[in-house]
């Protein structure tokens, strides 16, 4: 089972649940709201995955390390900016744990060492700030290649696969879609369901992969130029 725990401002953080009500906490930016998600379900962590490096995915890290006697496991790449992890990941590395296995793939762009976490038996990916639904992340760190490259990664998953995003970003994306594409019926439709989720309190997450793929405008880019010209029109939207 896979718990979704809104966090800060639009964050998620996620709850993996396996075996025996265990659990993976990935990306916890906050404490409190997790522990109580924790307490509600009956849940007992077992480790702590990070995406990347950014505060806001990575700030509750020690206080759980802590209290719950859990490792840190995140981007190799970014051991040295991630405090107390635990294990470094690279690319096609297999993380197994009470049942939960993950495949890490490495998607730079916007981070050096982004890393996303795809459970195949739940057709899940966990996708941090380089895959928002109709949307992807800043070019903080890496550049457009990487990002487009990464984008490609993803878009070869199979196509049920469920997206869980970093950010409730997905009406803004939606609006910057439809600039771009005013006429695209598929961009319409799934507008319309997350203003309708939205004004009933609810998560626009997850999205699936074909969804995506017909809607947003990252992943249906030709080719890098055209991606980079989308990304720098998006940042000025």
């Amino acid at each position: 089972m896979i718990h979704i725990v809104p966090i800060l401002r639009d964050n998620y953080c996620y709850l993996l649940e396996g075996a025996d009500k265990r659990c993976l906490i990935l990306d916890p930016g906050q404490v409190t709201p997790v522990e109580s998600h924790l307490r509600l379900h009956g849940l007992t962590p077992v480790g702590i995955l990070n995406t990347h490096h950014h505060a806001d995915h990575i700030a509750g890290n020690t206080e759980l390390k802590q209290k719950f006697g859990i490792p840190v496991i995140g981007p190799k790449a970014e051991q040295a900016k991630i405090p107390h992890m635990d294990k470094g990941l690279v690319e096609n590395d297999l993380l197994s744990e009470s049942g939960i296995e993950l495949t890490v793939f490495e998607t730079p762009g916007h981070t050096k060492g982004h890393i996303v976490f795809y459970w195949k038996e739940k057709s899940a990916l966990f996708s941090g700030d380089t895959l928002f639904s109709m949307g992807c992340g800043r070019l903080l760190e890496g550049t457009a290649e990487d990002m487009f490259s990464s984008l490609q990664r993803i878009k070869s998953l199979p196509p049920d696969t469920n997206i869980y995003c970093g950010h409730e970003y997905t009406k803004s994306n939606g609006d910057f879609a439809l600039s771009i594409d005013p006429h695209n019926q598929d961009i319409q439709n799934r507008q319309k369901d997350v203003i309708r989720l939205q004004n009933n309190g609810r998560p626009t997450l997850p999205a699936t992969l074909e969804s995506e793929l017909k809607t947003n405008p990252f992943l249906r880019a030709a080719d890098c130029a055209a991606f980079a010209l989308l990304r720098k029109q998006k940042d000025n939207f």
